[in-house]
């Protein structure tokens, strides 16, 4: 018997493989996009560095052009509690495990599509039992034909009635079923391989989708610490303006009571104090809500101590790597992830396109039969079946041709957003650069402010001893400085955000990661 099917299966089989030889994947063939022409970040050609100031976390940086990033960014801010703290989120931030998962899933989706490449293949049994009415046939001949095996009814048999029943008396028989099917339907249009092919291309962008989260991490929990350092600078500065305002109250009440200064003056420094003590409590509920989003970002609920951050305790990154603006396209994790949905939806297309052509496929059986199971495969109880299928949709009501078109739409679609994250891309990166450059300044001339206030303030106080000007314009000189102090402190923690943001403008490193 297996001689005999062999032949059909030889033929079945040559013949797929001569459809396969001769199929090719349908719909657009997927080229990977080029950098955009002259591509730059700013007209004007960048300064080498830029300027220094004469305070903590002022010094000139040094732009490299076509520098590379460290995958692990966040050390040049050399501080150990930073570093173990943004591994600590890695480790424990939801949004990583989604992220994880999400890819995990997308390579699942791929692996099981592939599936369709290769035969299925089942095996059945069956068993049954039936019970033959005795009304069918009042005086006959009880043979049930299967396969050429009698099956016999299970009563007490006699000579004089072996295969002949009484009328009205019901039979009964049990009959077994078992094979073996092999079915396959050769990709002959690629309809598959398209399909595989945009599967891989959506785990692709997965992929990048999660290496964008660990770069957002790390530069939202840097730039939290750098927020929470900032505060905490600016609330010793304001408390050390607080306690002014009260050591230059006390004078003055005792002068007022001496005679030597008006009501008035006492009143503005009341005021002053106010107004000073007033600023504290935003700024206190702006530590308390910078180190709730700490603790978040780390996995942890509010109400858990973690590490604090002072400015300086952190240290500005000398050196600025400048990536070359043709690489950009391909550091970028929102770029390739762009990238990956538009392969996606260019296979799409041909998966619509095959989805109109002939679906062939190829079905084989082979099993046996019987009344009892050890006659199944033996003379009579074999059988096999070979047959293909050949199926070319006709008339679907417009269906297959609309969903082709909305495939192409959407595959224009894609790559208009693709255009748009690689534009957004380089604005990101100039504006990195323009800010960083320019905050430079601004904290070089916030010191020199600061520096000229407080000189016109000790002077003035020196003007009060010697009666040359009223306390109102001590009064005045303070504030001036105060302002100059608090604006410093904001200036400096700009410069590390500044630092920040550019590292994550150009992709953050993560092809260099170990």
């Amino acid at each position: 018997m297996m001689r005999g099917m062999s032949q059909p299966v030889t033929t079945a089989v040559l013949a797929t493989a001569l459809l396969l030889l001769g199929s090719c994947a349908v719909g657009p063939r997927y080229h990977t996009p080029e950098a955009p022409p002259h591509a730059g970040y700013t007209v004007q050609a960048l300064p080498e560095s830029t300027a220094a100031a004469a305070v903590h976390g002022g010094a000139s940086q040094h732009l490299i052009a076509g520098g590379d990033i460290p995958f692990r960014w966040w050390e040049q801010f050399q501080s150990p509690d930073l570093n173990a703290l943004v591994a600590t989120a890695f480790a424990a931030n939801p949004t990583v495990t989604s992220a994880q998962a999400a890819l995990r899933q997308a390579q699942e989706s791929v692996r099981a599509q592939r599936g369709f490449f290769f035969p299925s293949i089942g095996a059945t049994f069956q068993a049954e039992r039936h019970k033959v009415s005795g009304n069918t046939n009042s005086s006959s001949t009880i043979g049930v034909q299967g396969n050429g095996l009698n099956k016999l009814p299970e009563i007490p048999e006699t000579p004089d009635s072996l295969h002949t029943w009484p009328h009205n008396l019901p039979s009964y028989y049990t009959f077994y079923t078992a094979k073996l099917a092999v079915g396959f339907a050769p990709d002959v249009f690629g309809g598959n391989r398209r399909q595989v092919e945009s599967l891989a291309a959506q785990a692709q962008a997965q992929k990048f989708a999660l290496e964008a989260t660990y770069i957002t991490l790390a530069a939202d929990i840097v730039a939290a610490a750098i927020q929470e350092a900032s505060v905490r600078a600016q609330l010793r500065a304001l408390q050390d303006i607080i306690a002014a305002d009260r050591k230059s109250l006390e004078i003055l009440q005792a002068q007022f009571k001496a005679g030597f200064v008006m009501r008035i003056d006492v009143s503005a420094q009341e005021a002053q104090l106010a107004n000073d003590q007033a600023k504290r409590p935003p700024l206190q509920k702006q530590l308390e809500q910078t180190r709730d989003l700490l603790r978040v970002l780390t996995g942890n609920l509010p109400n858990r101590e973690d590490r604090t951050f002072e400015l300086e305790e952190l240290q500005l990154p000398s050196d600025l790597p400048v990536s070359l603006p043709g690489n950009l396209i391909r550091q970028r994790p929102d770029i390739r992830a762009a990238e990956a949905q538009l392969h996606s939806a260019n296979a799409a297309v041909g998966v619509a396109v095959a989805a109109m052509l002939p679906q062939l496929s190829i079905t084989g059986e082979y099993g046996g039969n019987a009344t009892q199971v050890s006659q199944m495969f033996r003379s009579g109880g074999p059988y096999w079946s070979l047959y293909g299928d050949a199926t070319q949709p006709v008339f679907q009501g417009g269906m297959l041709l609309h969903q082709k078109r909305a495939a192409s739409a959407a595959l224009q679609e894609t790559m208009s957003l693709y255009r748009s994250t690689v534009l957004t891309a380089y604005q990101n990166v100039a504006d990195a650069l323009h800010v960083t450059i320019a905050d430079a300044a601004t904290l070089a001339a916030d010191v020199d402010a600061e520096s000229s206030a407080k000189v016109t303030y000790e002077l003035t106080r020196r003007q009060l001893e010697a009666g040359g000007v009223t306390y109102l314009a001590v009064l005045s000189a303070e504030t001036a400085y105060q302002q100059t102090v608090l604006t410093r402190i904001q200036a400096q923690a700009t410069r590390y955000g500044d630092t920040v943001a550019l590292f994550e403008a150009l992709g953050g490193g993560w092809w260099n990661r170990e």
